[in-house]
């Protein structure tokens, strides 16, 4: 009686631990901003050695993505609802609207919703499997089912823990790119006058 007392309460805790989707959905949410460092590792088909860039990235949930290439050689990228601007060390920015490429902007569209984890595009666009892997780490692994992700991309994997740590694309050319990030900061929960700045274009 007390064995099967002790494996009820050992399935109830295990029950009650376990990470769902949805709960990862709930806490990318709740996260208004996410600061974060990034590595990239790139594995291109036919290339013996692989592409290594990093730099700093910063996710506000009602603003855009702003993505700083440091490493190695400077380049920023930021992206909002209705523009993308790319900024190549010193050059003059390139900025390219919702209106002038649309499937540009459904990628940069669904690329918020992963940093989001956005269940209703996720559903729109994936088949995905979830997989809580234990002490709160999980793992997503999405397959596109929808037009020009499917031409694009064989899987998306999302890793994370309490933040998003991990991005793997796996193209459909046999390419292979690794995104790690580090260092998450959510405080402030508001984005400072600096960081507002550079949405302004």
């Amino acid at each position: 009686m007390k064995k099967l007392l002790l494996s009820a309460l050992l399935l109830v805790s295990y029950a009650a631990g376990a990470v769902t989707l949805d709960d990862i959905q709930q806490r990318f949410a709740a996260q208004q901003v996410v600061r974060a460092k990034f590595q990239q590792e790139r594995q291109i088909s036919g290339m013996s050695q692989p592409l290594y860039s990093s730099g700093e990235v910063l996710i506000a949930k009602n603003t855009g993505l702003w993505w700083q290439q440091k490493h190695p050689f400077p380049m920023t990228l930021i992206l909002d609802d209705s523009h993308m601007v790319q900024v190549m060390g010193t050059q003059a920015p390139q900025v390219i609207t919702a209106d002038s490429n649309p499937q540009m902007f459904q990628f940069n569209h669904l690329l918020r919703a992963l940093f989001q984890a956005d269940r209703k595009v996720l559903d729109e666009n994936f088949t995905h499997e979830f997989s809580d892997l234990g002490k709160g780490e999980w793992q997503l692994v999405l397959t596109p089912t929808s037009t020009p992700l499917d031409k694009l991309f064989s899987t998306i994997t999302l890793k994370g823990q309490k933040y998003l740590n991990v991005i793997e694309l796996n193209d459909t050319q046999g390419d292979f790119t690794e995104i790690t990030f580090s260092n998450q900061r959510p405080e402030p929960r508001t984005l400072t006058h600096e960081e507002q700045q550079r949405f302004a274009f």
